[in-house]
């Protein structure tokens, strides 16, 4: 049996063997009342029932604040047609900046919570804050999804056309990708 050659990887960035990581924008109000938007490539399902999906903010980041303010955040699936704009949410300060203006993304108002939806993304989850924990240097925020809603031209029998639907992919840096719409599944 032969071994396969390896390469150490620093502790600092262990966490990229993860990737590629789906990248989504999540939306977020404060008690002021002005919408912001964060990109994110740190989110996962976390249970079935109650429906949970987790995400991972850095305290530092001015979302964390917005998040422990209202409780509510939304989870928006963008595609690659607005890249550009995800990439600006994920490098540019809501302190400073109004990453909707600026983007020229569409907020729209959300069923069942007070952050806006993003007109230009396929797919919705709102949700309500369930849980959060500290962990290291970023708080794992956990929502419970309240309403969850995605565009029909992207969804067939549940699940994504990849065609149409084209979402992001963080790789590392300022480097992307999608998947092919090709689906591979495994014979038994």
């Amino acid at each position: 049996m032969s071994c396969k050659e390896t390469v150490n990887v620093d502790m600092s960035s262990a966490y990229r063997l993860l990737y590629p990581m789906h990248t989504v924008l999540v939306s977020c109000v404060g008690k002021a009342g002005k919408p912001n938007i964060i990109t994110l490539a740190w989110v996962m399902p976390t249970s079935i029932a109650p429906p949970l999906v987790a995400i991972s903010v850095a305290p530092k980041r001015h979302s964390h604040r917005l998040i422990e303010e209202t409780k509510e955040f939304v989870v928006n699936i963008p595609t690659m047609e607005i890249l550009k704009e995800t990439f600006y949410c994920g490098r540019t300060s809501g302190r400073d900046h109004d990453k909707f203006k600026e983007t020229a993304l569409t907020p729209l108002p959300a069923k069942k919570v007070k952050p806006p939806i993003i007109k230009e993304c396929v797919a919705h989850l709102e949700c309500k804050l369930y849980s959060k924990q500290a962990t290291g240097d970023h708080t794992i925020f956990v929502g419970e999804i309240i309403e969850a809603y995605a565009d029909k031209q992207v969804l067939k029998d549940g699940e994504y056309n990849l065609e149409k639907a084209r979402m992001i992919f963080h790789l590392c840096g300022s480097n992307f990708a999608t998947i092919e719409p090709r689906v591979y599944t495994p014979k038994t």
